[in-house]
């Protein structure tokens, strides 16, 4: 199912997008090459948060994914993910960037641990799509 980013969006409170200088330069400190269909929504809503279907979200920018997983320890607990925002609650939402191409995760903040991390979809977009789409769990 494709649903336009719009529609998704509708109660979702969007900062303004990021440049591609600024997304390259985040590439190469983090080492890796972020998803084409994540980097296209951060050059339109470089982060935000607010409810995509009955799901909250809380999307950091770019900017500062490099500082955040080093701060929760990402790669200490959880070597691989690429934690990029929230549920607002205890846990994450990460690439999972030992699968290619990448698939998007949720991991709790406290007991972070690859084994903890649950696939909810196999991309951003759909990441998205799920969460208008499911009532309750994504997994």
């Amino acid at each position: 199912m494709s649903i336009p980013l719009e529609t998704l969006l509708t109660d979702f409170s969007r900062m303004p997008g990021t440049t591609e200088q600024s997304l390259e330069t985040v590439e190469k400190t983090l080492n890796i090459k972020l998803p084409n269909d994540y980097r296209r929504f951060v050059m339109q809503s470089n982060g935000g948060e607010g409810f995509i279907g009955k799901h909250y979200l809380i999307l950091w920018k770019v900017e500062e994914l490099a500082q955040f997983n080093c701060d929760y320890q990402v790669e200490d607990y959880a070597p691989g993910l690429l934690i990029f925002g929230s549920t607002g609650g205890g846990d994450g939402f990460a690439f999972d960037t030992k699968a290619n191409p990448y698939r998007v995760t949720q991991v709790p903040f406290i007991g972070m641990s690859r084994e903890d991390a649950l696939l909810v979809a196999n991309s951003f977009t759909r990441l998205l799509e799920r969460m208008v789409e499911t009532d309750g769990s994504l997994f």
